[in-house]
């Protein structure tokens, strides 16, 4: 049976992955930085706690690693590579930047270690479930040996290319998400400003093609529930600087990316930054000195 090895197991989608994988019936392993307790649920079930992200690297078959941020993928990295099992596969599950996934996986093949990039879509309630989507970088061969791990805690899996493939396309996928939250949030602002209910907003849109679940997801924000993407807004943040760096490199002016991380810039920098995305509504009240409130409060 393959060993599986994870890092960020006590993360907000690390756990329900680490736990789907167990259930599954791979022997884990885990490192982490925050404590034990909400890993119970994993030793109890048999996972193993080790000392460092070394010792993952040296007894494990395949390292997930699900942690923020590009720079955090590339420790871990470091770590796992201190003396690798031969054959060892890294997938990394995390949003990053292509550009590193691609540095990495070049380090990695020069210790007989493969590199994946295989981040997801959806949120925490997906992974406990096990119906998150997953986009992955990797040749056939890789992704023969992985897919069976992948599908314990997925519900769809997404090919687009080889490494860095599917970090490319997480950003994307993130950008357009952005993009129409911050749309969402000026459009409310200015209803208010107007004299419009901002609700009216949501109806208009919802009666024709704009319809979405985001939408009404973000509609709710009218009613106080800021809830609808459990996802903090500074790692929106990042992520769409993310995706405007890796449009420059491409030659590609991000004139809407750039528009949409400074709404998010101007956000966090009110105070909203560790409060979940759809507080970008509450940033952009706040720049214009406005209330932005369905004039309803009871309607859903």
């Amino acid at each position: 049976m393959v060993t599986i090895g994870f890092v960020g197991a006590t993360g907000l989608m690390g756990h329900g992955i680490a736990k789907n994988i167990q259930a599954a019936g791979y022997p884990l392993r885990f490192t982490t930085r925050s404590g034990t307790g909400r890993v119970a649920d994993l030793l109890e079930a048999g996972a193993e706690l080790v000392a460092d992200h070394a010792e993952l690297g040296r007894t494990c078959d395949m390292v997930f690693v699900c942690v923020t941020a590009a720079s955090d993928v590339e420790q871990v990295v470091s770590g796992l590579l201190t003396q690798p099992k031969p054959g060892l596969i890294i997938v990394d599950t995390s949003t990053s930047e292509p550009e590193t996934t691609r540095r990495l996986a070049d380090r990695c093949a020069k210790v007989d270690v493969t590199f994946v990039d295989a981040p997801l879509t959806l949120g925490p309630a997906d992974a406990e479930a096990g119906t998150l989507n997953v986009l992955v970088g990797a040749d056939d061969t890789v992704f023969e040996r992985i897919e069976p791990v992948l599908r314990t805690f997925t519900a769809n899996i997404l090919r687009p290319g080889g490494t860095g493939a599917g970090h490319a396309l997480k950003l994307l996928n993130n950008f357009v998400i952005q993009a129409n939250v911050a749309a969402l949030a000026e459009a409310f602002t200015v209803a208010a400003k107007a004299g419009l209910d901002p609700q009216a907003v949501v109806d208009i849109l919802t009666l024709g093609s704009a319809d979405s679940a985001l939408l009404r997801g973000i509609g709710r924000t009218l009613h106080g529930d800021y809830t609808s993407m459990v996802f903090e807004l500074n790692n929106a943040r990042k992520d769409v600087r993310y995706y405007t760096r890796m449009a420059g490199e491409l030659d590609v002016p991000p004139v809407v990316g750039d528009s949409v991380h400074e709404t998010l810039a101007i956000a966090a920098a009110m105070g909203f930054g560790d409060e979940y995305v759809p507080s970008m509504v509450k940033g952009v009240a706040k720049l214009n000195n406005v209330t932005v409130a369905a004039w309803q409060t009871d309607q859903t």
